[in-house]
């Protein structure tokens, strides 16, 4: 059979595995959605064709069926007809941690702003600062490896990143220039304990 000229190969896992220890079920769909993993229905999930994802699945379906007693299936699928609909799912889910992440930035950025305000030029704070923001770049790298498709809030998650990565520039540059105006005056510059923030998450 011809293949359309939008079709696509697929990666597909079915999948079953004991329910006990339901730790090793969770840990099988984190590696999945690591990996980019749509779950079409429970325990059955599909990953565009690449040598990668070849390579992980076949070693998670020998997992599966050799180490932890269940049974495991890969399969090369094709669609026949369109594979918009599909790349459509795929595009929400990374839109979806896109959100997550475009959040936390405009969080950094309100903080970022607060402490200038308030002076509370520290090392202590620049240093939580950028502790924060290498989480978030970390995120974000991880879910740009995963976004097969180019999802919509790409280009808005990039360029907040981006802010905050020259606002926490400018933000040290005050760190800096704040020392060394009091290097002599110590006594007179208030201590300021950082604060506790939400923890910034990662996929």
């Amino acid at each position: 059979m011809k293949k359309a000229a939008t079709s696509r190969e697929w990666l597909l896992l079915v999948y079953r595995v004991p329910s006990e220890p339901s730790t090793r079920r969770v840990q099988i769909w984190r590696k999945i959605r690591n990996l980019g993993g749509l779950f079409l229905q429970h325990s059955v999930c599909i990953l565009p064709a690449t040598p990668r994802h070849e390579r992980e699945l076949r070693k998670l379906e020998h997992e599966i069926a050799r180490e932890d007693g269940g049974q495991a299936h890969l399969f090369l699928s094709v669609t026949l007809g369109r594979a918009e609909a599909l790349e459509a799912l795929f595009k929400g889910e990374r839109d979806d941690e896109y959100e997550e992440i475009i959040q936390r930035c405009r969080e950094f950025l309100v903080e970022i702003e607060q402490e200038t305000r308030k002076k509370h030029f520290s090392f202590a704070e620049l240093e939580e600062n950028e502790v924060d923001l290498a989480k978030l770049e970390n995120w974000f790298s991880k879910v740009r490896q995963r976004d097969f498709f180019g999802a919509s809030k790409l280009a808005e998650a990039e360029s907040l990143l981006q802010q905050c990565h020259d606002r926490l520039t400018g933000f040290s540059e005050r760190v800096f220039r704040w020392t060394d105006q009091n290097a002599f005056d110590a006594p007179s510059i208030p201590a300021v304990k950082p604060k506790r923030r939400r923890p910034v998450g990662g996929r």
